[in-house]
């Protein structure tokens, strides 16, 4: 199934304190582009209580009843512009609660919020949204919360950025890059960031990525490759500053090469001043598809 396809239900991650702004206002742009609803969802902080059990009823009540008329108010707004909506507030880890959320609207996307490189750090910055890339069922957009914000503004139609890593979920990442470009009419720009043994060797992945993942050009959108040496985090980093993209694409593994607790996945989310938007494998999102295919066929009132 693709990106498109899949794109019927957009679950946006709400906090209620600015921080989700930013989110919502790509969630918007998204939905309005795939004909997507959108599903606001809201969970108690886990930064703020340890053990959500330990929170006062009285005060859980409270929480709830201002959140609710919170997203009440968001939902109208997005009904006014033809965006139909629902929401959710649950109680429970942020990860946790937006994966269960995603499968029980069968989501092709979620979009959560971070605190951006004016923050308090990278850790800080991409740990929560780096979690729900490992947990998620499809695709994640983690959007800074200062990406629409003085000298970083984005262009207006501006490309879209894929990077271009050999891994199980290239397939996917290439799908996804390209339904962006045609649905919004952007260029694409597959880069490519070359190790040490590719560059010693004088190999050029262009003349086999391409072909071997089925970009191409075309017709609908211009689409770029280029290849440029060093550490992928700090290449994706350069490209930002040089292409200016509306979004960067990346797909992600489920488990880290990287020596110590982050990957590739955690850098571009802590450092990118653009969306990032992982794509998991497409044996993820086969697995997820079969699940939503099985829940429409059990009769209702079975078990």
């Amino acid at each position: 199934m693709s990106f498109a396809a899949r794109m019927k239900t957009i679950v946006v991650a709400t906090d209620l304190h600015g921080q989700s702004e930013a989110a919502l206002g790509y969630a918007r742009k998204l939905a309005g582009g795939y004909g997507a609803r959108i599903v606001l969802a809201h969970g108690l902080d886990p930064m703020d209580y340890v053990d959500v059990d330990a929170v006062p009823g009285r005060m859980r009540k409270g929480l709830s009843e201002q959140a609710r008329a919170a997203l009440d108010e968001l939902a109208g707004d997005l009904l006014r512009e033809g965006i139909p909506s629902h929401s959710e507030i649950r109680q429970g880890a942020v990860a946790q609660m937006l994966v269960d959320v995603a499968r029980q609207y069968e989501a092709g996307l979620i979009v959560i919020g971070t605190k951006g490189m004016s923050g308090a750090g990278p850790v800080i910055v991409g740990a929560i949204a780096e979690q729900l890339v490992r947990l998620s069922p499809c695709p994640v957009l983690a959007v800074a919360a200062d990406w629409n914000a003085g000298e970083f503004r984005p262009t207006p139609g501006g490309p879209v950025l894929l990077a271009m890593e050999r891994n199980e979920a290239t397939l996917a990442a290439v799908g996804t890059a390209y339904s962006l470009a045609e649905t919004f009419h952007r260029t694409l720009i597959v880069l490519h960031a070359r190790g040490p043994a590719e560059a010693s060797a004088f190999l050029n992945p262009a003349a086999t990525t391409l072909d071997e993942f089925g970009i191409m050009p075309s017709g609908r959108f211009p689409v770029r490759f280029t290849v440029k040496d060093g550490n992928p985090a700090d290449v994706m980093a350069e490209a930002i500053d040089q292409y200016h993209p509306s979004i960067l694409v990346a797909g992600v593994k489920r488990a880290s090469e990287t020596p110590g607790p982050h990957g590739t996945a955690f850098a571009l989310l802590a450092r990118s001043r653009v969306p990032v938007l992982c794509v998991p494998p497409e044996q993820v999102l086969a697995v997820f598809n079969r699940e939503r295919e099985q829940q429409a066929c059990t009769p209702v009132g079975t078990e």
